[in-house]
């Protein structure tokens, strides 16, 4: 009976907590700097956040895909997160906690709350893709939902896993108290508008997982924004989620981002990213082996496409 009960209030407290979440604004995915060794350059980071912290951002998403997540240690992942919460306490943080293992996201989720973290973003398990049934995903998002202290964001990145996480799935997961969002990367705007119709009488919210279709996505039902770009052109990046909020005519601007942001993510990775950064006095620095650094014919295609949007990054060709 005092089990039941405790269950009870808990859902009650995640119930109260999830109505209060608001993931409209922008989130930038963070880079994780490095050293030329690969050890973490955290004094870095702490440059950074400095830079971030004045672009208007709502908060930052540490350990994303652009953090090279799947790169670092758990410890590693700790002094991350510590770290940006230090130097920007107000700030929001989703931090990338999934692991292909239940059991090893719960753990990550723990740790990565106590560290600073004020939401949970998790990716769909997919290595043994042939056995992920949609019970299967019910049953790993709802297990890591009911035991996480913090909110809970769905993430569907097919690019990187392969699939979409089905959107019956994404349903059934969006009516639990402790799972409010889901983070779209695959840029499917009628996706994101079913799913926004079809949960827009629970407490959950989408956010675009880029900047390139942060209209279509906005006008469809996405809030929020968690994109690469904004790393390298924050204030641009909040300008159209402020314009596309206030319902400006904001189109010319869409299309400006759209060529950037595609350099930083699919034609160039987080090794271009890393490259912009060290051209807006940011520190990107190298990335963890195996993802090599551009060479030189790839600077200058990623540094002619950055300078059509005023950013100069010649002096980072050498």
């Amino acid at each position: 009976m005092l089990r039941g009960l405790l269950k009870s209030n808990l859902k009650a407290n995640l119930r109260c907590l999830s109505s209060t979440v608001d993931l409209a604004g922008v989130f930038p995915p963070i880079v994780t700097p490095f050293h030329s060794s690969e050890e973490l350059a955290l004094e870095k980071l702490r440059h950074n956040v400095g830079i971030w912290k004045t672009k208007g951002f709502k908060g930052y998403t540490v350990l994303g895909s652009n953090g090279e997540f799947q790169y670092l240690t758990i410890d590693e992942k700790v002094k991350i997160v510590e770290t940006v919460k230090s130097e920007d306490p107000d700030k929001k943080i989703i931090v990338g906690a999934g692991h292909e293992s239940t059991k090893i996201t719960q753990e990550y989720v723990s740790l990565l709350s106590k560290a600073g973290g004020d939401f949970a973003l998790i990716y769909a398990p997919c290595f043994y893709r042939g056995s992920m049934s949609a019970s299967a995903y019910v049953n790993h998002f709802t297990n890591i939902a009911e035991s996480s202290p913090i909110p809970v964001i769905l993430y569907n990145v097919p690019a990187n896993t392969g699939l979409d996480l089905p959107i019956e799935v994404v349903l059934t997961l969006a009516e639990h108290e402790n799972i409010v969002g889901i983070k779209e990367s695959g840029g499917n705007v009628v996706r994101i508008g079913s799913i926004a119709h079809k949960t827009k009488d629970f407490d959950f919210q989408i956010v675009a997982g880029s900047a390139s279709f942060m209209l279509p996505s906005y006008s469809v039902g996405a809030v929020g924004t968690v994109a690469a770009l904004a790393n390298v052109m924050g204030a641009e990046v909040c300008q159209l989620h402020d314009m596309i909020s206030s319902k400006q005519d904001c189109l010319e601007l869409q299309h400006k981002l759209i060529a950037p942001n595609n350099a930083v993510t699919a034609t160039f990775g987080v090794a271009g990213l890393k490259f912009v950064c060290d051209s807006v006095g940011l520190y990107g620095g190298p990335c963890r082996s195996p993802i090599q650094p551009l060479d030189s014919s790839q600077k200058k295609k990623l540094t002619a496409i950055m300078a059509d949007v005023g950013i100069d990054c010649s002096n980072s060709l050498e």
